[in-house]
């Protein structure tokens, strides 16, 4: 009996994970702990290649920048340097229409270029095959159960944390803007009136309106691009089923070839317009800022 059991434990364990595991696996980062984490956010957990990935591709992104700087001719543009300008027209231009202070666009619309360029490279991580980079960690840690997940936006961590960074900025534009005893007097006089009876409606409903603007600015980002990730992994799962479904299987491999290609081409939008729309909206709530009720 003893050896049954031995045997039924040893093929359990070399028939590979079950789709849930598989799943489970893929979204399970590599943390602090050194043990597997899987809940959303938890403040003693460090989710260690969240901060790699962000961190690696946030330098990258000042690289590129800095790169398209210093080639910057004033003759006629290459390729690279005519995209980067095409870009920061882009934002300069959305910008401009938002934020009405010339002195406060020297530093926001950079910002607000950075940002775009980090984020799309955070999201772009989604096109690299589920499987690939958490095998090459796998090989080179030497662990079967090595977790590794790339991208960073679709960690509610990182996603809530640029647009905590985002609520920082608009309390600065804040206080430089109406100076701190304008500020305090707005929190407390709108937008329902000066009235010392709606002080306290008025003060709840600033603070609700800042909570409401920093939460949902991260969790569009997270949600857009963990529904995206969670799909190209179902699509994978269609994939690695081919070979174990009988006269089923070609018919499963072309469905995962045909859907892999076509997410990802959708996903190309997905991508792009998220970062868009990260970007757009720090402006906006940066300009918000500027303004009084």
């Amino acid at each position: 009996m003893s050896n049954v059991t031995e045997a039924a434990a040893n093929a359990a364990e070399h028939a590979g994970p079950t789709a849930g595991e598989y799943i489970v696996h893929h979204l399970t980062h590599l943390n602090s702990t050194g043990h597997p984490q899987t809940s959303i956010v938890d403040f003693s957990v460090i989710n260690l290649d969240t901060l790699f990935w962000s961190i690696s591709l946030g330098l990258l992104t000042i690289f590129i920048l800095w790169l398209a700087a210093r080639k910057a001719t004033s003759g006629v543009p290459g390729r690279f340097q005519g995209f980067i300008e095409l870009m920061v027209e882009m934002v300069a231009d959305q910008a401009k229409g938002i934020i009405h202070s010339e002195e406060s666009r020297k530093f926001v619309a950079p910002m607000a270029l950075t940002v775009f360029i980090w984020v799309f490279l955070m999201n772009a991580m989604d096109f690299i095959p589920v499987d690939l980079i958490p095998l090459l960690w796998q090989t080179a840690s030497g662990d079967h159960h090595a977790y590794m997940r790339v991208v960073a936006t679709a960690d509610l961590n990182a996603a809530l944390g640029m647009s905590l960074g985002v609520l920082l900025l608009c309390l600065y534009y804040n206080v430089k803007i109406k100076g701190a005893g304008g500020w305090i007097h707005e929190l407390f006089t709108a937008p329902f009136g000066s009235h010392p009876a709606l002080y306290p409606v008025n003060f709840a409903m600033q603070l609700i309106e800042f909570a409401a603007k920093t939460i949902s600015h991260g969790m569009r980002l997270f949600g857009n691009m963990y529904a995206g990730e969670l799909v190209f992994m179902l699509i994978a799962l269609l994939g690695a089923a081919w070979g174990a479904s009988g006269a089923t299987g070609p018919m499963l491999f072309v469905g995962h070839v045909l859907a892999g290609s076509i997410w990802a081409i959708f996903h190309i939008l997905i991508v792009v317009l998220q970062a868009f729309i990260f970007m757009m909206l720090a402006l906006v709530y940066i300009g918000q800022a500027h303004e009084g009720h």
